[in-house]
């Protein structure tokens, strides 16, 4: 199923969210280059769809550089054009994923229920999970001027140092595999946030199912945006 988000209806998640980011972890690392864009429109945008209404520790400092703003004018349109093939293509490739299109990007969330599999306190890449992974890397080769970034989350059962260890290697997880089967280093960045992040309730066991996911999120890179506004002129 896809989602669409627009500016307007995540403007005040922005501004929240622009608000509690710059206390957490991640971009206290980051430079004031990162920064910026970590609060930029898309920035925000695409962290909510990725880490729900709470902002939390974790991570590894990267987010901000590669989340930026929207590209506006002749450019937005192009890259908005090729960045809706991509998330169809997607929701073709895997019926069961929740594919959101957030501004400039695209937000992809597997759980227990959408083809990226972990069992119980494992991080280990099964089968099944290889096979949906395998269908995405096809569309990441199809389009390949993309960054992608990979975050990983628990639910709260057990210790919080624990879970933030598990989501870190679980997404990890995710990352090398992507790169064993030939997807470009220079595309991916990994991030975590252990149980801070959930997204539905935790006290039913189908919301710490949902809460055990895998998030990836596909970004314009400087090579599309560029080209986009030299197609227009700009």
């Amino acid at each position: 199923m896809r989602i669409n988000i627009n500016k307007t209806g995540v403007i005040l998640l922005t501004v929240i969210l622009s608000i509690g980011f710059t206390n957490c972890k991640s971009v206290q690392n980051a430079n004031n280059k990162q920064k910026g864009a970590v609060i930029g429109a898309t920035g925000g945008a695409i962290l909510g769809a990725i880490i729900g209404n709470n902002v939390g520790k974790g991570g590894n400092g990267e987010l901000g550089a590669v989340i930026g703003g929207v590209v506006g004018g002749g450019a937005g349109i192009l890259i908005g054009n090729k960045m809706d093939k991509q998330a169809q293509k997607i929701e073709e490739e895997i019926p069961g994923a929740q594919v959101e299109r957030v501004d400039d990007g695209i937000v992809v969330t597997f759980d227990e229920t959408s083809g990226v599999y972990f069992d119980t306190n494992k991080y280990n890449i099964n089968s099944a999970s290889q096979n949906t992974l395998n269908k995405l890397i096809g569309v990441f080769k199809e389009f390949p001027d993309t960054n992608i970034l990979v975050v990983g989350h628990t639910d709260s059962a057990g210790a919080d140092d624990y879970n933030m260890t598990l989501s870190k290697n679980r997404a990890y997880a995710v990352t090398n595999y992507l790169t064993q089967q030939t997807v470009n280093t220079a595309r991916l960045t990994t991030n975590w946030f252990g149980e801070t992040q959930p997204i539905h309730d935790n006290a039913t066991a189908e919301g710490r199912a949902k809460n055990r996911r895998v998030n990836v999120a596909i970004l314009p890179n400087e090579k599309m945006i560029e080209e986009a506004k030299q197609q227009v002129g700009n």
